[in-house]
């Protein structure tokens, strides 16, 4: 079985809060068939339930498998498979890597659910040119996080934390971030921290930006403060890694052209003010997370 490449399929989990998504992808990463299931809490029920999910998604092709990549939450040390943390299933330590590759019998790789996402993003968005550069995906979450592919290679960095840009200091408002800093990116731009500011509606985002519209004066004041950290953080990531794409995910994103509208108002008018950030045209790069596929279960598979 370990040998059996001849059909190069893979099976991709995406392991989330309430639910645990897999998929069966061929080489090109099209999906074959797919299975879903309610996420349970406790180290053991997590693997048995993202065994029992990969077997559903393959079927009577589970033996055609040649690997199966695992996105999670939590701390993920994807050269061992480790994974800590993972707050809402109740998993503190857990060798899922390992464990999956010993109850299915396939090896298994594991990845940070946003990197995952990241690589399935670039392959459903990569178009005529595939991955080829840089693709970033932005993670618009319970966090700010972004996963960051170069020609097909997902970026790590040399302590796993490329990408974690939601913990740059540098938002004025100088809240108080979860990780002991102040002013990060996150306080004000991650989709848990606009729902803090904007308390009014659930989801708030598009509330917000309607209400703006409306010129009420809060929803003006909040938003621009949630669309500046935005803008600061897209600016950030395309001077660092220059991506041709810029994939917006995460539950903020599921906004849609709207959010995509207000974010390229911020950028036009930075842009109106300066001659070198005009030349980048960030707004073209800028892409919606297709939500009629599913990039993290894609992304783990395509990882693997």
């Amino acid at each position: 079985m370990y040998e059996n490449t001849m059909n190069n399929l893979k099976i991709g989990v995406d392991v989330g809060g309430t639910k645990i998504e897999a998929v069966l992808v061929d080489a090109m990463g099209t999906v074959l068939g797919s299975a879903r299931i309610p996420a349970r809490h406790g180290n053991d029920a997590v693997i048995e339930d993202i065994v029992a999910v990969a077997h559903q998604a393959a079927g009577e092709r589970f033996d055609e498998v040649r690997a199966i990549g695992v996105g999670t939450p939590g701390t993920v040390d994807s050269a061992s498979g480790h994974v800590g943390n993972i707050v809402n299933l109740d998993v503190v330590s857990l060798d899922m890597g390992p464990l999956i590759s010993q109850r299915s019998g396939v090896p298994a790789h594991v990845e940070n659910d946003v990197n995952a996402a990241a690589v399935g993003a670039a392959t459903v968005l990569g178009g005529a040119d595939g991955m080829a550069g840089t693709i970033a995906f932005l993670n618009f979450g319970t966090g700010l996080a972004a996963g960051i592919v170069e020609n097909g290679v997902l970026m790590h960095g040399y302590s796993g934390a490329a990408g974690e840009i939601g913990h740059i200091p540098v938002e004025p408002h100088r809240l108080k971030c979860p990780c002991g800093q102040y002013g990060c990116l996150e306080t004000v731009c991650s989709g848990a921290s606009v729902g803090r500011l904007w308390p009014n509606a659930d989801p708030p985002m598009p509330d917000l930006i309607r209400r703006a519209k409306k010129r009420e004066a809060e929803a003006v004041d909040v938003l621009d403060m949630v669309v500046r950290a935005i803008g600061d953080t897209i600016q950030i990531l395309a001077q660092s890694v220059d991506p041709r794409l810029i994939v917006l995910g995460g539950g903020m994103a599921k906004t849609g052209e709207p959010l995509v509208e207000v974010i390229t108002a911020e950028l036009r008018r930075r842009e109106s003010q300066c001659r070198f950030l005009e030349t980048l045209d960030l707004p073209a790069r800028l892409r919606l997370a297709p939500v009629d596929q599913p990039v993290g279960a894609i992304g783990a598979a395509m990882a693997a």
